[in-house]
């Protein structure tokens, strides 16, 4: 498998779009439908594609079959101190590539572009029961921080 890891470009657009219900590959919460943890991401991919989001960094990986995974990345100021920072909006992997590492690969470049461009912290949002994405962002030094409590009103 010849690998290539480059900057997304917006011709990109249709084959990320398309990994984005990988994202609720896990048991997801009650009332949650699975377009709830994607739909967002899509406007932002969609925006991005059209030069409407100039804070965003896509870096891409593919080999001869196509696209296997991306990152889509934000830089941000740090939600309480102001600091330059940077928020991983997606990473995500075709299951042709589960277990090659290349999550791995993939969340390292992210973090040394965002380093580069002058972020001083990464953040990340991941639900509480994914349990195989916590693991991996406990093993590259992710720390839980802050919890976020939902409650549903009846209809």
């Amino acid at each position: 498998m010849q690998l290539t890891i480059r900057e997304g470009r917006p011709e990109d657009l249709p084959a990320m779009l398309a990994l984005l219900p990988r994202l609720a590959d896990f048991p997801l919460p009650e009332g949650r439908a699975p377009e709830d943890t994607y739909q967002g991401d899509g406007k932002t991919l969609k925006a991005w594609a059209e030069g409407g989001e100039a804070a965003c960094r896509v870096t891409v990986a593919e080999d001869e079959a196509g696209l296997l995974g991306f990152t889509l990345v934000r830089l941000q100021p740090e939600f309480m101190s102001g600091a330059p920072s940077a928020h991983l909006e997606v990473i995500i992997i075709d299951v042709r590539a589960d277990g090659t590492g290349l999550g791995k690969t993939l969340l390292e470049r992210a973090e040394a572009a965002v380093q580069a461009e002058g972020a001083s912290s990464m953040t990340l949002h991941v639900f509480a029961n994914n349990a195989r994405a916590r693991s991996v962002y406990d093993r590259f030094g992710y720390t839980g921080e802050l919890l976020r409590y939902v409650k549903r009103f009846p209809a």
